[in-house]
Protein backbone atom coordinates (compact mmCIF):
# COMPACT_ATOMS: atom_id res chain seq x y z
CA UNK A 1 0.00 0.00 0.00
CA UNK A 2 2.76 2.43 -0.97
CA UNK A 3 0.48 5.03 -2.56
CA UNK A 4 -2.01 5.15 0.33
CA UNK A 5 -2.04 6.91 3.70
CA UNK A 6 -3.80 5.54 6.79
CA UNK A 7 -5.07 8.37 8.99
CA UNK A 8 -7.37 9.01 11.97
CA UNK A 9 -9.81 11.94 12.05
CA UNK A 10 -8.94 14.27 14.94
CA UNK A 11 -11.14 17.31 14.17
CA UNK A 12 -14.05 18.31 11.94
CA UNK A 13 -13.33 21.81 10.63
CA UNK A 14 -16.14 22.78 8.19
CA UNK A 15 -19.19 21.17 6.63
CA UNK A 16 -20.85 22.19 3.37
CA UNK A 17 -24.57 21.42 3.59
CA UNK A 18 -25.20 21.79 -0.13
CA UNK A 19 -22.45 19.49 -1.42
CA UNK A 20 -21.98 17.12 1.53
CA UNK A 21 -18.25 17.87 1.76
CA UNK A 22 -16.55 18.06 5.17
CA UNK A 23 -13.11 19.56 5.78
CA UNK A 24 -11.27 17.50 8.39
CA UNK A 25 -7.94 17.46 10.20
CA UNK A 26 -6.45 13.98 10.41
CA UNK A 27 -3.31 12.41 11.89
CA UNK A 28 -1.23 9.97 9.85
CA UNK A 29 -0.86 6.54 11.44
CA UNK A 30 1.71 5.10 8.98
CA UNK A 31 5.25 4.53 10.26
CA UNK A 32 6.87 6.82 7.65
CA UNK A 33 5.11 10.09 8.65
CA UNK A 34 3.52 9.07 11.94
CA UNK A 35 1.70 11.85 13.87
CA UNK A 36 1.86 14.34 10.99
CA UNK A 37 -1.39 16.34 10.60
CA UNK A 38 -3.20 16.77 7.27
CA UNK A 39 -6.23 18.81 6.29
CA UNK A 40 -8.41 17.05 3.73
CA UNK A 41 -11.89 17.28 2.21
CA UNK A 42 -14.05 14.17 2.44
CA UNK A 43 -17.47 13.33 1.04
CA UNK A 44 -20.11 11.53 3.10
CA UNK A 45 -20.69 10.92 6.80
CA UNK A 46 -17.58 11.28 8.98
CA UNK A 47 -16.88 11.64 12.69
CA UNK A 48 -13.94 11.96 15.07
CA UNK A 49 -11.75 8.85 15.49
CA UNK A 50 -12.78 7.41 12.10
CA UNK A 51 -9.91 5.67 10.29
CA UNK A 52 -9.41 6.67 6.65
CA UNK A 53 -7.35 5.27 3.80
CA UNK A 54 -6.40 8.30 1.69
CA UNK A 55 -4.60 8.45 -1.65
CA UNK A 56 -1.09 9.91 -1.37
CA UNK A 57 -0.42 12.96 -3.54
CA UNK A 58 2.95 14.35 -4.69
CA UNK A 59 2.91 17.32 -2.30
CA UNK A 60 2.54 14.99 0.69
CA UNK A 61 5.11 12.44 -0.44
CA UNK A 62 7.86 15.03 -0.62
CA UNK A 63 8.57 14.67 -4.35
CA UNK A 64 8.85 17.92 -6.25
CA UNK A 65 9.05 18.34 -9.98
Amino acid sequence: MENRIIAEVVELLEHSQTKGITKIKCMILDEENKNKLLVRNVIGPIQKKDILILPKIDAESGTHR
